[in-house]
This record gives C-alpha cells, sequence and structure tokens, in this order.
C-alpha cells in the first residue's frame, strides 16, 4: 500500500516508494529503498524533503502513536518532545536540514499565495508536514534555522517573511513553556499570517519606495484579507485564526483592523505582533538594511506598553537571546564572532563562532567559545557591513 507521510514520520525499516524530488535534489541514486540506518535517515532528513511516499508491503508502516494529531499524545505534553533521529544529526546536517527546510516552506507559501491569487482556498494540509518539519528544527537546534531568518530578496520576501515568523513563533512559544499542541499552531498562524497579501496588487506588494496614503491603506486591507481567508480553511484552528488575522492590533488599540486593545486582543494574536515586527525590521532586503538584532530587540523594548505587552516582550527577547544567533558580535579580546548558540539562562553567554582579528584586521581560522566557561566577553554588537563580511555566506554555514 502507497502512503504519503511527512518526513519526520520516516523511520528504519521502511520502504520509499517515492522521494517526490527531483534527482538532483537529493543525494541518492535511487527514488526506491529501504531506510536501513539512521546514516540513511539522517540524509533523508537533512535534504529537507517535505513529504514523501512509502510501501507498507514493502517495509514498515507509520506507528498509530507517533501520528501527527492533536489529538495524540505527543502533541498534549509540554515542549519537550524532539524528533530523535533530527537530534541526533551533526551540526552540519543540522544545517543542511534546516537549509533546505527554509527552501521548501518558502516555496510552499509561494506557491499556495498563487493559488489564493487564482481563487483557490488556502490547503491547510499541504502547511502541516511543514510545520511539523519547523517545530522539530526549531526544538532540536534552533539556532540553525533562525539566522536564515535575517536574509530575504526583495522577490521572494513576502513567503520567507512567513517561514520566519512561524519559526520565531516557536522560539516564543517554547519560552512561555507552551505545550507543543499548542505552539504548533501558533507557527500555523505565523506561516499563514501574511496570506492576504496574494489579494493585494503586485505593484503595491513589491513597491521599493515608501507607500503613499492610498497605497498604504489597500496595503492595510491585507490582515482583514487574512481573517477572511482563514475563515474558509478547513481545520484552522482559534488559535492559529487568532495569531493570524490579530498580528497588526497593537497593545494600545492604535492597530488594525479592529483597533483591538490590551486583552481584547488574545495572547496569540500579541505574541505574533511581536514576532512580526521583529523579523521584519531585522530583514535583509535589497532596498531595507536590516536592523541589528540586538538594536532592534531595544526598539522593541522601547515601543513595549504602547504596541507590546512589555511581559511578552521581555520574554521574547529571553527566547531568542540578547545576542540572537547569527548576529556579529564584539569581543573584550578585540576579535569578532558569530553568535551560534543561545542559552536563555545564559543570556549574555551564548556560544560564539570567533572569525575575525578586529586589530589585524583580517580573517582568523574559525575557532568555536562557550563564553559560559571562557574568559573573554561581548563587548558589542557589531554590523556585517561595516566590517566587510558576508553574512549570507556565514549565517547559513555549519561550524566546526
Amino acid at each position: 500500500m502507497i502512503k504519503k507521510i511527512p518526513v519526520n514520520q520516516l523511520r528504519i525499516g521502511m520502504y520509499l516508494n517515492d522521494l517526490n524530488h527531483h534527482w538532483a535534489e537529493h543525494p541518492f541514486d535511487w527514488h526506491c529503498f529501504t531506510i536501513e540506518d539512521e546514516e540513511t535517515l539522517g540524509k533523508i532528513l537533512a535534504a529537507g524533503m517535505g513529504e514523501v511516499a512509502i510501501d507498507t508491503k514493502l517495509g514498515v508502516d507509520v506507528v498509530a502513536t507517533k501520528s501527527r494529531t492533536d489529538a495524540e499524545a505527543g502533541y498534549s505534553e509540554p515542549s519537550t518532545f524532539v524528533s530523535g533521529v533530527i537530534a541526533n544529526l551533526s551540526a552540519e546536517n543540522q544545517f543542511d536540514y534546516a537549509k533546505n527546510l527554509y527552501s521548501n516552506a518558502s516555496k510552499l507559501m509561494e506557491n499556495m499565495m498563487k493559488d489564493v491569487r487564482i481563487g483557490k482556498q488556502v490547503a491547510l494540509e499541504q502547511c502541516e508536514p511543514v510545520v511539523d518539519n519547523i517545530l522539530d528544527s526549531m526544538f532540536s537546534f534552533p539556532s540553525a534555522l533562525l539566522p536564515l531568518a535575517q536574509m530575504k530578496n526583495r522577490d521572494e520576501y513576502t513567503f520567507q517573511h512567513s517561514v520566519s515568523v512561524s519559526a520565531l513563533a516557536v522560539a516564543f512559544g517554547r519560552v512561555l513553556n507552551m505545550p507543543r499542541a499548542e505552539i504548533r499552531e501558533l507557527a500555523m498562524g505565523g506561516m499563514l499570517h501574511d496570506v492576504g497579501k496574494a489579494q493585494v496588487p503586485g505593484h503595491i506588494l513589491n513597491k521599493p519606495g515608501k507607500l503613499d496614503d492610498g497605497e498604504f491603506a489597500m496595503m492595510k486591507n491585507h490582515a482583514s484579507n487574512t481573517a477572511s481567508l482563514l475563515k474558509e480553511a478547513k481545520g484552522i484552528s482559534q488559535i492559529a485564526f487568532n495569531a493570524a488575522s490579530q498580528h497588526h492590533e497593537r497593545y494600545d488599540g492604535t492597530g488594525y483592523p479592529l483597533g483591538l486593545k490590551g486583552d481584547e486582543i488574545s495572547l496569540h494574536g500579541q505574541m505574533l505582533a511581536i514576532v512580526d515586527v521583529y523579523d521584519a525590521i531585522t530583514s535583509i532586503r535589497i532596498y531595507h538594511k536590516g536592523m541589528p538584532p540586538t538594536e532592534a530587540l531595544k526598539k522593541m523594548y522601547e515601543w513595549s506598553g504602547a504596541h507590546f505587552n512589555p511581559k511578552l516582550v521581555q520574554a521574547f527577547i529571553k527566547g531568542i537571546g540578547i545576542y540572537p544567533a547569527g548576529s556579529l558580535v564584539r569581543m573584550e579580546s578585540e576579535r569578532l564572532g558569530i553568535v551560534r548558540e543561545v542559552v536563555p539562562e545564559k543570556l549574555l553567554q551564548p556560544v560564539v563562532q570567533i572569525i575575525y582579528d578586529c586589530k589585524k584586521m583580517c580573517h582568523i581560522p574559525s575557532e568555536k567559545v562557550d563564553l559560559s566557561v571562557s574568559n573573554d566577553k561581548i563587548k558589542s554588537h557589531e554590523s556585517y557591513e561595516t566590517w566587510g563580511i558576508n553574512q549570507a555566506k556565514w549565517c547559513s554555514a555549519s561550524y566546526g
């Protein structure tokens, strides 16, 4: 029996009937084979595939207790579940997995918004396996996926932004100790929060300069468009709907489309509002220089109390770190490093990858330093552009 399943449900002993990928996009010689060991399984996961087909007559079937439904016990437990295979991937494979996942998820959103543009409904079932993969990646090694969120291009910004918001929402939900089921729906809301932009004219959506009043009014309609589209989506949860439809509401009542204030905005709507703004102001685009993450967090803190719930802003900062993964920092030793791993209990002591000597003005052999056990400390955050360092190259590469 041929059965399509999300890639994170694969296990040893299954027979792959179809990888659902062009041969040039995966590392295997064949589309059909039995998964015989964890190394093979890890390569499949690292390739970033969303869904594959298995033959249950030639190999083992999906275990019922691991079904991806909210009714199953795996989604009612606190946020401690991690896909065992993904968690055991090497650092290099974790980064490869995150890059492929980010790319495939962005492509999914591009295709979905094209469908919406021609009048089709939002297909929730297409998003579910991708959101599950984002959760697995974020629960296992968030520092691989989050740095990719800062790098977007003009043509694909809307789609990439949706994926970034979904990933950031997972980090936010985890620091609040939400159950995995709740985080999953919050992440789904993040993935779909801008689907209403499919109904905004392209010349407005992609305009490189400032929008005039009329154009801005049309752009603001995307929030109402999103709500209308998601009301018609089969299987949308209240959490996902609230998060997506309320992401432009503001704590002081100055937001839109309904001008909700304070606790009139759902918890999930308040959370996604924070995540959406943070990702927008830190994103690198052709016509927009992204604000350094540390500077952006200072802005978010300044805006809290007016635009955002202050307690939630503080929790968000704890969730992604004062120096978020992907940040360029200057050490007291006068070396530059890239923040690679953030521990919520040690926000000022992340793991960094030292790459540059400020005194000699040159790159140096890469060195991984855990600041919680080092005498060196972070002195300041820095700009990649100022130092002529290729952020895209470093933040999308693994480290040893």
